[in-house]
């Protein structure tokens, strides 16, 4: 991903939104478009309006009325195939003039190891293909031992191993990165034998680092191609590249920790993996989806109960203590607990009407111990996938927290409620930079919504953008009235813009913040204020809306609310953000708070099990057995 800094490319994209709304003048047609307000066009913008398709109209009258522009769709992921190593062309690699481990003696000498090539044309070792040609390409130049010394494996490889060994406090599979390790001896019946058994596991070992060296850095999956919502640029390691590090260094584990992500986060992610695998697993798991209502029964209720009596406070104790001892077992929701759900559903902040349904159950027994372990190593996987240094200032949007922060010197300045986009219009994965605010912004209404939303009613009522306070325009910017235009010569390509003018109704609200994408996603505010007030806030088409929009806009222009409330006073009007301030369209169901707490939020978009799909879809071709 390329971050554009000229104002000359970040004009063009103000009006590129995903969001629709209409004016006041009909309010029947209100109800049925509130629910679009928000945004997320899913094609590369090109201008203030998407530019005209190339075709030639269709006879009147002949427009496809079933035609829609498509979300991005999700993919079956599959992974590389492993290659088999051809060590048939090391066997031309010249020998080294001098050794590069000054502890090696004269048996596993660069000549030696020169010697020894021949022995590797009936090993078997399978690697990903860009490793395989890293490690062709090292020991073509550097025809030498890495791993070995003398008659075993060096202090390197030890150091090596053991880290391989530890990637299970990363969330990754140790499996992965297994190497057969040989036993140091001082003598051996059969030196040549031994030197071949000395070669093959230093293949093997630096396959498995060079493996483990990108999974740290980059992610075990390509994200980009899991769907088309996941927008990630490559992460280049230079193999060859780790390989001479490492022949120059005994800061083997340095180096190779050095790979993960160094930020807070992750490490709070690492040690609240830490704490869910010692833990012992003694939960009481409750149907998440259990529907309870009184005079009902269920086998649920007495864990339910259990629950209610081991978090007792004092208070509710002396009130519902003796009835809770008593019921403990009961699988019937006799009348007398209802008074107690009741209560507890209150102190737990709910309206409190005895049903005990999916959120009383969500509020009372919490994510069971295995689902948090799989939402820390995804959300450790996804890390990965993000720069190594998030950035400070930067703006961080986590979608499955429906929240928005702006975070500075490790402090998080601002956290405002988001609504994000519908599970029918995500909101894209990916990260970017600001770059501007736009004061009392126009809305260019993206193809998608044209096609998708107002050519059904545009085919009986082509007058009716005009009466909505609707801008019409052709490919040379000409205004053309929307009754003039026979919107039902049209499917998928309409050979016009469409833009909203700034006002009270305009789907923006009073403030757009853009940064840049293919997926013209930004924040902004929004005319239906009430959504926030929803737990489930995936209301948008895709764009990102904010709770406290001039807030946001103060602190990534660096001022104050009060100069963002006195430039609303003056109309339309745009200010660059001169500072570099990354931005994060992030999708995290595990992520810690600034205090390193982790908390956990609902899958909303059904991520996590299709990146676990892939990851088993990887693990599947790394198997031996595979």
């Amino acid at each position: 991903m390329k971050f554009v800094g000229n104002k000359a490319t970040v004009l063009p994209l103000m009006a590129m939104t995903a969001t629709l709304a209409f004016g006041a003048p009909q309010a029947g047609a209100q109800g049925l478009f509130d629910m679009l307000f928000g945004g997320g066009v899913r094609h590369q913008p090109q201008g203030e309006f998407p530019p005209p398709p190339k075709h030639k109209p269709k006879a009147p009258g002949s427009g496809d009325g079933g035609v829609k522009i498509s979300s991005p769709s999700y993919y079956t992921y599959k992974a590389d195939k492993l290659v088999r190593v051809d060590f048939s062309k090391l066997s031309s690699a010249p020998q080294p003039a001098t050794p590069q481990d000054a502890a090696f003696v004269p048996s596993t000498t660069g000549a030696a190891f020169h010697d020894a090539i021949a022995g590797l044309g009936d090993y078997e070792l399978y690697a990903e293909p860009d490793v395989a040609k890293a490690l062709i390409a090292y020991y073509s130049a550097n025809p030498d031992f890495i791993w070995v010394s003398g008659t075993g494996p060096n202090n390197r490889a030890q150091d090596a191993v053991r880290v391989l060994g530890e990637a299970a406090s990363y969330g990754l599979t140790p499996a992965d990165y297994t190497v057969d390790v040989p036993a140091a001896s001082s003598s051996s019946a059969d030196d040549a034998a031994k030197l071949k058994e000395l070669l093959r596991f230093e293949m093997a070992l630096s396959a498995r680092v060079l493996r483990y060296a990108h999974d740290a850095q980059s992610g075990r999956v390509e994200p980009n191609r899991m769907t088309g919502y996941y927008d990630f640029p490559a992460k280049p390691l230079d193999m060859v590249g780790v390989l001479k590090t490492l022949a120059h260094t005994q800061e083997v584990r340095t180096y190779l920790e050095s790979r993960h992500p160094q930020n807070a986060e992750y490490q709070a992610l690492r040690v609240e993996l830490e704490s869910l695998q010692a833990s012992e697993e003694n939960e009481i798991v409750v149907d998440p989806k259990l529907l309870l209502k009184p005079g009902e029964t269920s086998p649920e209720l007495p864990k339910l109960l259990s629950l209610i009596a081991r978090n007792l406070d004092d208070e509710m104790g002396g009130t519902y203590g003796e009835l809770l001892s008593r019921l403990a077992t009961s699988e019937i929701y006799v009348p007398e607990l209802v008074p107690l759900i009741k209560a507890v559903q209150q102190k737990k902040g709910m309206k409190g009407d005895g049903v005990i349904g999916p959120r009383t159950v969500a509020l009372l027994a919490g994510t069971s111990k295995a689902d948090r372990l799989l939402k820390v190593q995804v959300a450790l996987e996804e890390l990965r996938w993000l720069p190594s240094d998030l950035g400070s200032p930067r703006v961080f949007i986590n979608q499955p927290a429906f929240t928005a922060s702006y975070v500075d010197n490790g402090e998080e300045k601002l956290k405002t409620r988001a609504v994000v986009g519908r599970v029918t219009n995500q909101t894209a994965f990916f990260y970017d930079q600001i770059k501007q605010v736009d004061f009392h912004p126009y809305w260019g209404v993206p193809q998608s919504i044209i096609v998708n939303e107002m050519l059904p009613r545009l085919r009986s009522d082509p007058g009716y953008l005009d009466r909505a306070g609707y801008e019409v325009t052709d490919a040379r910017g000409k205004h053309i009235p929307s009754s003039a235009v026979d919107w039902g010569a049209y499917g998928a390509n309409i050979p016009y813009n469409v833009r909203q003018q700034p006002s009270e109704a305009n789907a923006l609200g009073e403030l757009k913040i853009l940064f840049p994408n293919k997926h013209a996603i930004y924040m902004h505010d929004t005319p239906q204020k009430s959504f926030f007030k929803q737990d489930m806030r995936a209301l948008s088409h895709g764009c990102v809306r904010l709770q406290d929009p001039r807030g946001m806009a103060a602190a990534v222009l660096g001022t104050s609310v009060d100069y963002v409330a006195e430039k609303l006073k003056h109309g339309h009007s745009t200010e660059d953000v001169t500072r570099k301030i990354p931005v994060y369209v992030a999708y995290f169901t595990a992520w810690p708070d600034m205090s390193g707490k982790v908390e956990y939020f609902n899958d909303v978009y059904d991520r996590d099990s299709r990146l676990k799909q892939a990851l088993d879809a990887t693990e599947a071709v790394r198997s031996p057995s595979s």
